[in-house]
């Protein structure tokens, strides 16, 4: 079975069938779900998806996009959602400096120390969303040393790679390392050991190859799988298998 550890269920790319995928995904090979949310209303949405299909988890936090007006409220809800049945981790958190209509990059960082340190209190993984921002992101995950998550769609380099692999961190591989401009994506898939690979799709985003520009859900992560098998030299069962446990240890669900 599949572990999808990263896919966007509650986005309102699945507003029309998002009953029928989600009830599919089983008998589709995927036996397993984590539904980061982006902001309140989304983690809050990701929970009650988690609470209706047993395969589903839900992590919750403030996208850095998404961080505009967040304040002592804020925290204070996200606290409490924290602690819900089946939340599994603090994410999708980070920092964003792609868009110039994003917060202003001293306040992303503010928001997501908070959010770290909301983490290491509860003592819960992150899921760290980094674009275009390595340099500030690595930087901040230097101050806190304890905490263990996973960078979802790895896109930095081997360098940045290696350093976050000797602190504990776990790396997330997406439907992105089967396009043709995936460049550094098999250099850094070549140092990560089997142990610390996790799949995602970004559910409806980053849809692999052959079905880039299309909406993606778990059922494609098959492309994944088979890319990540030929890099490591092992076959797509057994990196399924691996990617399996290493979500399931990395989010403490036994299942």
């Amino acid at each position: 079975m599949i572990f999808d550890t990263h896919a966007h269920y509650d986005s309102n790319g699945f507003n029309a069938d998002r009953h029928a995928v989600l009830s599919s995904l089983p008998e589709r090979g995927v036996g397993l779900v984590v539904d980061p949310g982006c902001d309140l209303p989304s983690s809050r949405a990701a929970i009650a998806l988690a609470e209706q299909y047993p395969h589903v988890y839900a992590a919750v936090g403030i996208h850095p996009s998404d961080c505009a007006g967040t304040d002592e409220e804020s925290y204070a809800a996200l606290r409490e959602l924290c602690g819900r049945e089946k939340v599994v981790a603090v994410g999708e958190i980070g920092l964003d400096y792609y868009w110039d209509s994003n917060p202003p990059r001293e306040f992303q960082q503010q928001v997501l120390r908070r959010q770290l340190e909301l983490a290491l209190e509860l003592d819960l993984p992150v899921i760290i969303h980094d674009r275009e921002a390595h340099g500030d992101t690595m930087a901040v995950i230097r101050d806190y040393p304890a905490l263990r998550g996973v960078f979802h769609c790895f896109s930095g380099s081997p360098e940045m790679a290696e350093e976050l692999l000797n602190w504990g961190w776990y790396l997330g591989f997406d439907g992105p390392i089967t396009y043709k401009n995936a460049r550094r994506a098999p250099e850094v898939a070549a140092i990560t050991p089997l142990d610390r690979i996790l799949i995602e799709t970004d559910a409806p985003y980053l849809s692999p190859v052959p079905f880039r520009g299309k909406r993606n859900d778990s059922a494609n992560l098959p492309y994944v799988v088979e890319k990540l098998a030929e890099w490591k030299g092992v076959t797509p069962a057994e990196m399924e298998r691996i990617t399996w446990e290493n979500g399931k240890r990395l989010f403490r669900i036994e299942v």
